[in-house]
Order: structure tokens, then C-alpha cells, then sequence
């Protein structure tokens, strides 16, 4: 845990801290919302994204 990541969803996908794994659950923090064709866009509070809807993760280098 506690390591920068990026989280693809099929349609977008999170940047952020992977803070906590609760069950079927991935906890982001510090995380930016990114989608095609925008800015990346902060998002306040804790990004909770359901497991089954992850396509891959990607660990980014120095991210720990």
C-alpha cells in the first residue's frame, strides 16, 4: 500500500495513492480524475473504485 498508482476503469481512470484494499474495494487518496480528451481534475476526500471495474493497475516508478 501507500504507493502512487494508476487505476484504468473502462471508460476513465484514477491517479493517485492506493491507500487501503477493503474487500472488494480499492481506497485512493490524493487522487486526480483522468478521462480522454480533458485535465486531469483533483478530486477532494477518498476515491472508492469497485474491484471488478479495474481493468489493470499500474504501479508508477518512484510511487512508494
Amino acid at each position: 500500500m501507500r504507493k502512487r498508482v494508476v487505476v484504468n476503469l473502462p471508460d476513465k481512470a484514477f491517479a493517485g495513492v492506493l491507500w487501503a484494499k477493503r474487500g472488494p474495494l480499492l481506497v485512493l487518496r490524493d487522487a486526480e480524475l483522468l478521462e480522454p480528451g480533458r485535465e486531469p481534475q483533483k478530486v477532494d476526500g477518498e476515491v472508492v473504485i469497485e474491484r471488478s471495474r479495474v481493468e489493470f493497475t499500474q504501479v508508477l516508478a518512484g510511487g512508494g
